[in-house]
């Protein structure tokens, strides 16, 4: 899979916009990938994990130093970075307003923001219903629509440019658990199962193995989705608004 995960990664950075390497700061790097393929990249990468199997993890498989805090904890100057990801970490956070509000503040002049979250106005939310890939209860605390996200950002004084329904990362995948989901007593059974945890049972196995072969249509499906701004996450990429 690393190949392909350095594939995400890569992408994650042209998300950014055409822009030199400078100095970026990953919040909620789980393992760490990320800020290694930023440094690779020619950027100065940094990154904030507060769980204290991530840093370890960071440490050992990458050679990262993360920073173990959370948001609220971070040691971050303000103006201190160019661009900030939270990927796939808004949807964790109970405060999410506190949160974008706190890294906007770490923005330089002219950088920008990064958010991935999924998407709750997706065809495949509305597809997958309470069996959605996404939904990922209790894990995930809050949703967003991209008019709510939008508004959220706004109210944490960060003025969106651009957002991406289209997305390699997540949204296939997202689209074809979605859809096995229906058929299985486990919801993401698959997911779940490669995690560790979760039983493997001839009722989830099966009909998982059976859908393999619709996993092309999914991610067509889900193509169409995107394009139609329908798509399972979205990345927006935003910056401080600029005063009056």
């Amino acid at each position: 899979m690393a190949p392909l995960l350095g594939a995400f990664d890569r992408h994650r950075l042209r998300l950014l916009g055409r822009r030199p390497p400078g100095r970026l700061l990953d919040a909620g790097a789980g393992r760490g990938r990320f800020v290694a393929t930023a440094r690779a990249a020619g950027w100065d990468a940094h990154g904030l994990e507060p769980s204290a199997r991530g840093v370890r993890a960071a440490a050992e498989a990458y050679a990262v130093a993360l920073e173990q805090a959370s948001i609220a904890q971070a040691t971050a100057a303000e103006g201190a970075y160019d661009a900030v990801t939270l990927w796939h970490v808004l949807e964790h956070l109970d405060a999410p307003e506190e949160a974008l509000r706190r890294t906007g503040t770490w923005l330089a002049p002219g950088g920008v923001l990064l958010v991935g979250v999924p998407n709750l106005a997706s065809a495949q939310a509305r597809l997958g219903g309470p069996r959605w890939y996404h939904l990922d209860l209790p894990r995930h605390r809050t949703h967003f629509t991209v008019a709510g996200l939008h508004a959220l950002l706004g109210r944490a004084g960060l003025e969106p440019l651009r957002t991406h329904h289209v997305l390699a990362e997540h949204n296939p995948f997202g689209m074809w658990q979605s859809l096995v989901s229906r058929a299985t007593p486990t919801p993401s059974w698959l997911y779940l199962a490669l995690k560790r945890t979760a039983p493997v049972r001839a009722a989830d196995v099966l009909p998982t193995l059976a859908a393999l072969p619709l996993a092309p249509a999914a991610a067509a499906l889900e193509l169409a989705a995107g394009l139609a701004r329908r798509g399972g996450t979205v990345a927006v990429l935003a910056r401080a608004r600029l005063s009056p």
